[in-house]
């Protein structure tokens, strides 16, 4: 009988055991892993092949075709008497000679321009969870009956080079397995060659070298089997029932354990059905619950390795997959510090708004050490999608929270480790000069507010510093007793003058002096103002974030009562150095002037008005 395991979810003990002995378990895939893909069975390509035929041969029949594909064997036998319909035959008819069938074949398994905007014919979730484990050395054999090569498109994209046996003769050839990186065993060869296993006659049985590895897998390595059925694969099926003892457990997937074959497998080596709704599920799930295993059994790096390895990463594009699990690594540790704040306590003084507020920035810290030093020194931008990626991911863990015990400030703050990490990024693009990384940081996360499900703001407005803090209890913190307000009216802003100080020695290794920090600081303050003013006429629910770059000594006589944030800004933007303006250009018509002179102006008068007011 199948095994009902012991308790635990199998996909849990699966992952427990393939993160306890890596290099263990092999994998068996079929064609369901590719299906997540768009891509054809053997079997659909053998049905379409037939079909084309048929229609060549009767093209006054407008349904030779569509009937030869309801029966292709039926279809065959009546019009090639004697020919069994097999891959080898079918191709030799279609095509005289190689290059020819393998033009044929492109269009079934070779995505177009059209396929990949779509997301078709190119590796699934499924097969890049599984290239992560390989890459990881969790997985080192994989069998599988697939024509494609989504497999080993995915192992490539990510660094890893594989040993490939796709037919019988090149077994003799082989690294052992042991030895190799990974080894991919294509059972029914590769849609490339003519020699292709599909019809159940083909599946009968293998050439003897086949047998043997495989008798040497299935009995050296644990399986996990997904996308097969065995209904037809007599061979497989027979190999994988001829030796009574596995030194390692069997796992299937329950979408494709479900038949007669399957059943009888586990029951024979007491093996566990992994439920599943798809291979993408499966494998993502699996890598998941991996990934969790090794942050839970690894020490934690410092952050001063951290940002070494970084800056290493960035240096070698074969590391960009390490560099990506680094950032990721980091944002799920300052997620799991949102999670940890309160959101529903029902009283609060300063004191305890002092501390969640220092203990949401310190579980940031390395996370922000890291994309600082990251997008200093991305000099040409290759990686703002991860900075993206990383604002968003927090974004949508400081998601609301809803109910009758939910404290709007405390839910709010949840927001603060997204503004920490925009803000950040955005001061070492203003200081760097790269607007469109600083428009990407602040426009392209999004995030919906529960309160109003129909708007979707992007990150500058959905991080307004309005809509994370509450003015006042920002001015009743405690840490301003220990510091006079000073002559430049810092506390005249205590959410600039909060962030400003905070972040400071985050970033001292970029903008080392104070000058410079100042002028990033009303830089980035002050190009948020600006797109906050831009969305006025939609509606906006707050105003432009006013901030230290307003105060006095940044605002003077000498700049025709402008700010200086806006002298500096235009000096950027426009002649001789338009060049670095970017998507500005787009959004204010830069080189056209009216609408940049106009936005400009009506944010100035704005700025001008909070200035004024007694206590801001």
């Amino acid at each position: 009988m199948v095994n009902q395991g012991s308790g635990l979810d199998p996909l849990s003990l699966l992952a427990l055991h393939v993160h306890a002995q890596p290099g263990v378990y092999a994998l068996l895939l079929g064609s369901g892993v590719s299906r997540g893909a768009d891509m054809p069975t053997g079997w659909g390509v053998m049905q379409e092949l037939v079909a084309r035929v048929a229609t060549a041969n009767a093209p006054a029949d407008p349904t030779a075709g569509e009937k030869a594909r309801s029966d292709p064997k039926q279809w065959w036998s009546e019009h090639r008497p004697g020919q069994e319909l097999n891959y080898s035959d079918l191709l030799q008819a279609l095509g005289p000679s190689p290059a020819t069938r393998r033009d044929l074949l492109a269009g079934f398994f070779e995505p177009t321009q059209e396929d990949l905007a779509d997301g078709r014919k190119a590796p699934s979730a499924a097969h890049r969870a599984i290239a992560m484990l390989v890459r990881r050395g969790y997985i080192r054999v994989i069998l599988t009956t697939n024509f494609d090569r989504l497999t080993e498109q995915a192992l490539a994209d990510v660094g890893v080079h594989a040993q490939i046996i796709s037919r019988a003769e090149l077994v003799a050839g082989m690294t052992p397995l042991q030895h190799a990186d990974v080894t991919v065993i294509k059972l029914h060869g590769d849609y490339v060659e003519q020699d292709i296993r599909n019809t159940v006659s083909e599946l009968a049985d293998y050439p003897q070298p086949w047998l043997e590895l495989l008798q040497r897998v299935l009995r050296e390595y644990g399986l996990l089997i997904s996308g097969w059925s065995g209904e037809s694969d007599h061979a497989l099926v027979a190999a994988l029932k001829q030796d009574p003892y596995r030194r390692y457990p069997l796992y299937w997937d329950g979408r494709s354990s479900k038949g007669r074959v399957a059943q009888d497998v586990l029951a024979q080596h007491t093996g566990q059905e992994v439920p599943a709704a798809s291979a993408d599920v499966l494998f993502t799930g699996l890598l998941e619950q991996v990934d969790a295993l090794e942050r839970l059994s690894e020490p934690p790096v410092s952050t001063a390795v951290a940002v070494a390895r970084l800056k290493r990463y960035l240096l070698e594009p074969t590391r960009r997959v390490d560099l990506h699990d680094l950032i990721r690594s980091g944002t799920e540790r300052a997620v799991q510090t949102i999670n940890a704040q309160p959101w529903s306590q029902q009283s609060l003084d300063p004191a305890g708004m002092q501390q969640i507020i220092e203990d949401l920035t310190a579980g940031s810290d390395s996370l922000l050490r890291l994309v600082a030093a990251g997008v200093y020194d991305d000099h040409a931008g290759l990686h703002d999608d991860l900075w993206v990626e990383a604002v968003q991911r927090l974004l949508t863990a400081g998601r609301h929270r809803t109910g009758p015990q939910a404290v709007a400030e405390l839910v709010n703050l949840r927001h603060l480790p997204a503004l920490l990490l925009m803000r950040t990024a955005g001061l070492i693009a203003v200081h760097t000069g790269r607007e469109d990384t600083l428009l990407n940081l602040v426009r392209r996360p999004r995030w919906r507010d529960p309160a109003q499900p129909a708007v979707l703001l992007r990150a500058f407005e959905g991080l307004h510093d309005l809509r994370v803090f509450n003015i006042d209890s920002i001015r009743s913190l405690p840490r301003w007793r220990e510091q006079e307000q000073g002559s430049n009216g810092e506390l005249d802003y205590p959410i600039s003058a909060l962030l400003r100080a905070d972040l400071r020695e985050l970033v001292r290794e970029q903008i080392p002096e104070a000058e410079d920090y100042v002028t990033a600081s009303d830089g980035y303050e002050y190009r948020l103002a600006l797109l906050q003013q831009l969305r006025q006429p939609a509606g906006a629910d707050l105003p432009p974030a006013a901030g230290l770059f307003i105060a006095e000594p940044r605002w003077t006589a000498r700049t025709e009562g402008r700010p200086i944030a806006e002298v500096n800004f235009r000096t950027a933007t426009t002649p001789p150095d338009a060049s670095r303006a970017g998507a500005w250009s787009d959004l204010l018509d830069v080189a056209g002037g009216s609408l940049f002179e106009s936005t400009l102006s009506e944010l100035r008068q704005y700025l001008r008005r909070v200035r004024e007011l007694p206590h801001r």
